[in-house]
């Protein structure tokens, strides 16, 4: 299993499958086990996947310094990464709150970037998802086939297109994870930016000039689609699609959409 020394020590962890070009895949949370993302849908089968456990997630270390878990500073993780891989241009996918240390490291390194794909972001610059939508549509979804099913469950109905024998054992395989600790989530997001430097923040995203794929789903009663719509409108170069029927994890309700999608944009 490679796991590498980060820029101040700390052990990270990440794996390596597939064939093809390199695609550096990021899960959200924050603090999710990579292993949330599997395949991704088969995306192994088109490029190699270099699927990396964020600090203090998965199989990596729990860093002394809690400071070092912002997202901002995790973006000097993937740089490292890079650099040790030898790789001139990440392609980068990430999920969920990995979106957020896959930006920083896009806007710290625009010319370290090849490819980005965004998949159901919750901001742009910090989390920013849009509460009230998000309400609304945890509320029109509550009486969906299977919803009381998936509360029995513990799960969250409106994280996913419908419930079912897929959504079912994701959720499942997500309990058999190391869990990150308590104090993870205030770590990773800092304290929202505003004024002054939000603008900055924004402008530095703004000039990134590779192309970014954001994805969205529908239904997706965590993220929403106007706060993917808002982080598409910001790149230059990007783009939105938004996948029918799908919640948070579009890869585990559309398989065949989401890959076709992706390896798409990759290959265009």
């Amino acid at each position: 299993m490679p796991y590498f020394n980060s820029y101040d020590g700390t052990t990270l962890f990440y794996s390596v499958t597939g064939r093809g070009p390199a695609l550096v895949c990021l899960a959200g949370g924050p603090g999710a086990d990579v292993r949330d993302l599997g395949s991704l849908s088969g995306l192994d089968g088109f490029r190699t996947l270099v699927m990396l456990d964020g600090r203090a997630a998965g199989r990596s270390e729990v860093p002394t310094d809690r400071a070092s878990c912002a997202f901002t500073e995790q973006a000097r993780d993937l740089e490292e990464l890079r650099r040790q891989l030898e790789i001139e241009r990440l392609d980068v996918l990430a999920h969920s709150a990995g979106t957020l240390t896959a930006q920083a490291f896009a806007a710290d390194h625009p010319e370290k970037l090849g490819r980005l794909i965004l998949i159901t972001p919750v901001g742009l610059v910090s989390r920013e998802v849009d509460e009230a939508e998000v309400t609304v549509i945890r509320t029109r979804r509550a009486d969906e086939p299977g919803s009381a099913e998936a509360l029995a469950a513990g799960a969250q109905p409106w994280s996913y297109g419908a419930w079912s024998d897929a959504t079912r054992r994701h959720y499942e395989a997500e309990a058999t994870y190391p869990q990150p600790p308590s104090w993870l989530r205030e770590a990773f997001y800092v304290r929202p930016v505003s004024g002054a430097a939000a603008a900055t923040a924004v402008a530095r995203r703004a000039a990134v000039l590779s192309p970014v794929l954001v994805v969205a789903g529908s239904e997706d009663g965590v993220a929403g689609v106007r706060t993917p719509r808002r982080v598409a409108s910001c790149y230059p170069v990007g783009r939105l699609e938004i996948l029918s029927g799908c919640g948070h994890w579009p890869w585990i309700d559309e398989p065949t959409a989401f890959r076709d999608l992706v390896t798409g944009f990759l290959d265009d």
